[in-house]
């Protein structure tokens, strides 16, 4: 019998982790404090019993590979995990998502005073003192949009106001949200929908509305959801990524350049934080399609061009204090980034200088 596990996140201080934990008795609490890990120092506590652990190397990915994961395991009962403030739920789902251990439910807690600004803002972890590991470089709005992002459930610690509630509506759609000072622990997890993720780790070539929000703008927060086949040039891609930092909570999608036909770009921002990740082949650039799972190829087929194939661009980015110009220049910056028809008619000729050459990584957590 595996181990039926909650996951709890938050940048801020709480104890709704403590709080679930009472309401199942025969639970087990594990939390870990990773504020020393660059120097390969981890706290873990399992019901309130402290045990120092040093690791040979000081990284999160170690910490979840070389503890959290083995200790799940070894469980056959239920879990709930307080992840530390600088651990983003997806990049332990990911970890453990080759084991037999069943994620129930991924709670997130909200900041209702300090989460916008900090969602839209530039600190990086290093900034705050919070640093996982040596060269951890993330910013603190990509750690606090990716907590809350992947959510099944919210909880604020105080009433949302108009704005952050907008934001929450689009970024975390199928979340219900409680509020900390009246939180009924047992009311909040009845009422997480039968189509939450529970854990599930999209592959990057899911469909990017995930959970239907609202397109409609509310609160000067907006959804823009730009579309386009012909490839970016990549100069021009570069140019025009202010755009989407700029007042922007999130941006995500998939891309791709006239200079890496083959390659499926994945383009993540959050407040200040940019991510490129290597997302695999275009199924157009490959003859094995087995390797892509059904719905992967269900909608290439669903999209297939006789020129493009199944590549395309498809962005979808939540705006916050989103006039109509802020709109309007996020959709022209990059249109203006595509190539144009001179250059798709010679593009086959043509030496694309690339600054994303050496800029990306592999998508793995």
């Amino acid at each position: 019998m595996a181990a039926r596990v909650i996951l709890v996140a938050g940048f801020t201080h709480h104890d709704v982790a403590d709080e679930i934990w009472r309401t199942s008795p025969e639970s087990m609490l594990v939390r870990h404090d990773l504020s020393d890990l660059a120097d390969g120092v981890v706290r873990r506590w399992v019901d309130g019993r402290l045990t120092v652990l040093e690791l040979a190397h000081g990284c999160v990915s170690c910490t979840l590979r070389l503890d959290l994961v083995p200790l799940l395991e070894r469980q056959d009962g239920p879990v709930i995990v307080h992840l530390d403030p600088a651990l983003e739920p997806e990049a332990v789902c990911f970890a453990l998502s080759e084991t037999d251990v069943r994620v129930e439910a991924v709670v997130t807690v909200i900041d209702s005073t300090t989460w916008l600004t900090d969602a839209t803002g530039s600190d990086t972890l290093a900034d705050r003192g919070m640093r996982a590991a040596e060269g951890d470089e993330r910013t603190v709005a990509q750690v606090v949009v990716g907590q809350a992002e992947f959510a099944d459930a919210l909880v604020l610690t105080g009433p949302a106001d108009p704005a952050l509630a907008a934001v929450l509506d689009r970024l975390a759609p199928r979340a219900p949200r409680r509020q900390l000072d009246t939180l009924d622990v047992s009311a909040l997890l009845a009422a997480i929908p039968p189509t939450a993720r529970r854990g599930e780790v999209d592959d990057g070539f899911a469909p990017l509305l995930y959970g239907q929000p609202p397109l409609e703008p509310a609160h000067d927060v907006s959804v823009v959801h730009f579309t386009e086949r012909r490839p970016f040039h990549p100069m021009r891609l570069h140019d025009a990524i202010d755009v989407l930092l700029d007042g922007v909570v999130r941006a995500r999608g998939r891309v791709w350049l006239a200079s890496q036909p083959d390659v499926a770009l994945w383009l993540e921002s959050a407040g200040g934080g940019l991510r490129v990740g290597n997302l695999g082949p275009w199924l157009a650039a490959t003859d094995d399609w087995e390797e892509a799972d059904a719905d992967r190829r269900a909608a290439a087929s669903l999209r297939w061009d006789p020129y493009y194939g199944d590549r395309d661009q498809e962005i979808v980015v939540i705006a916050r204090s989103a006039s109509p110009t802020k709109i309007t220049a996020i959709t022209a910056a990059l249109r203006a980034a595509l190539v144009t028809d001179e250059e798709l008619a010679l593009i086959a000729e043509l030496d694309f200088a690339d600054p994303f050459a050496d800029w990306h990584e592999e998508m793995e957590l």
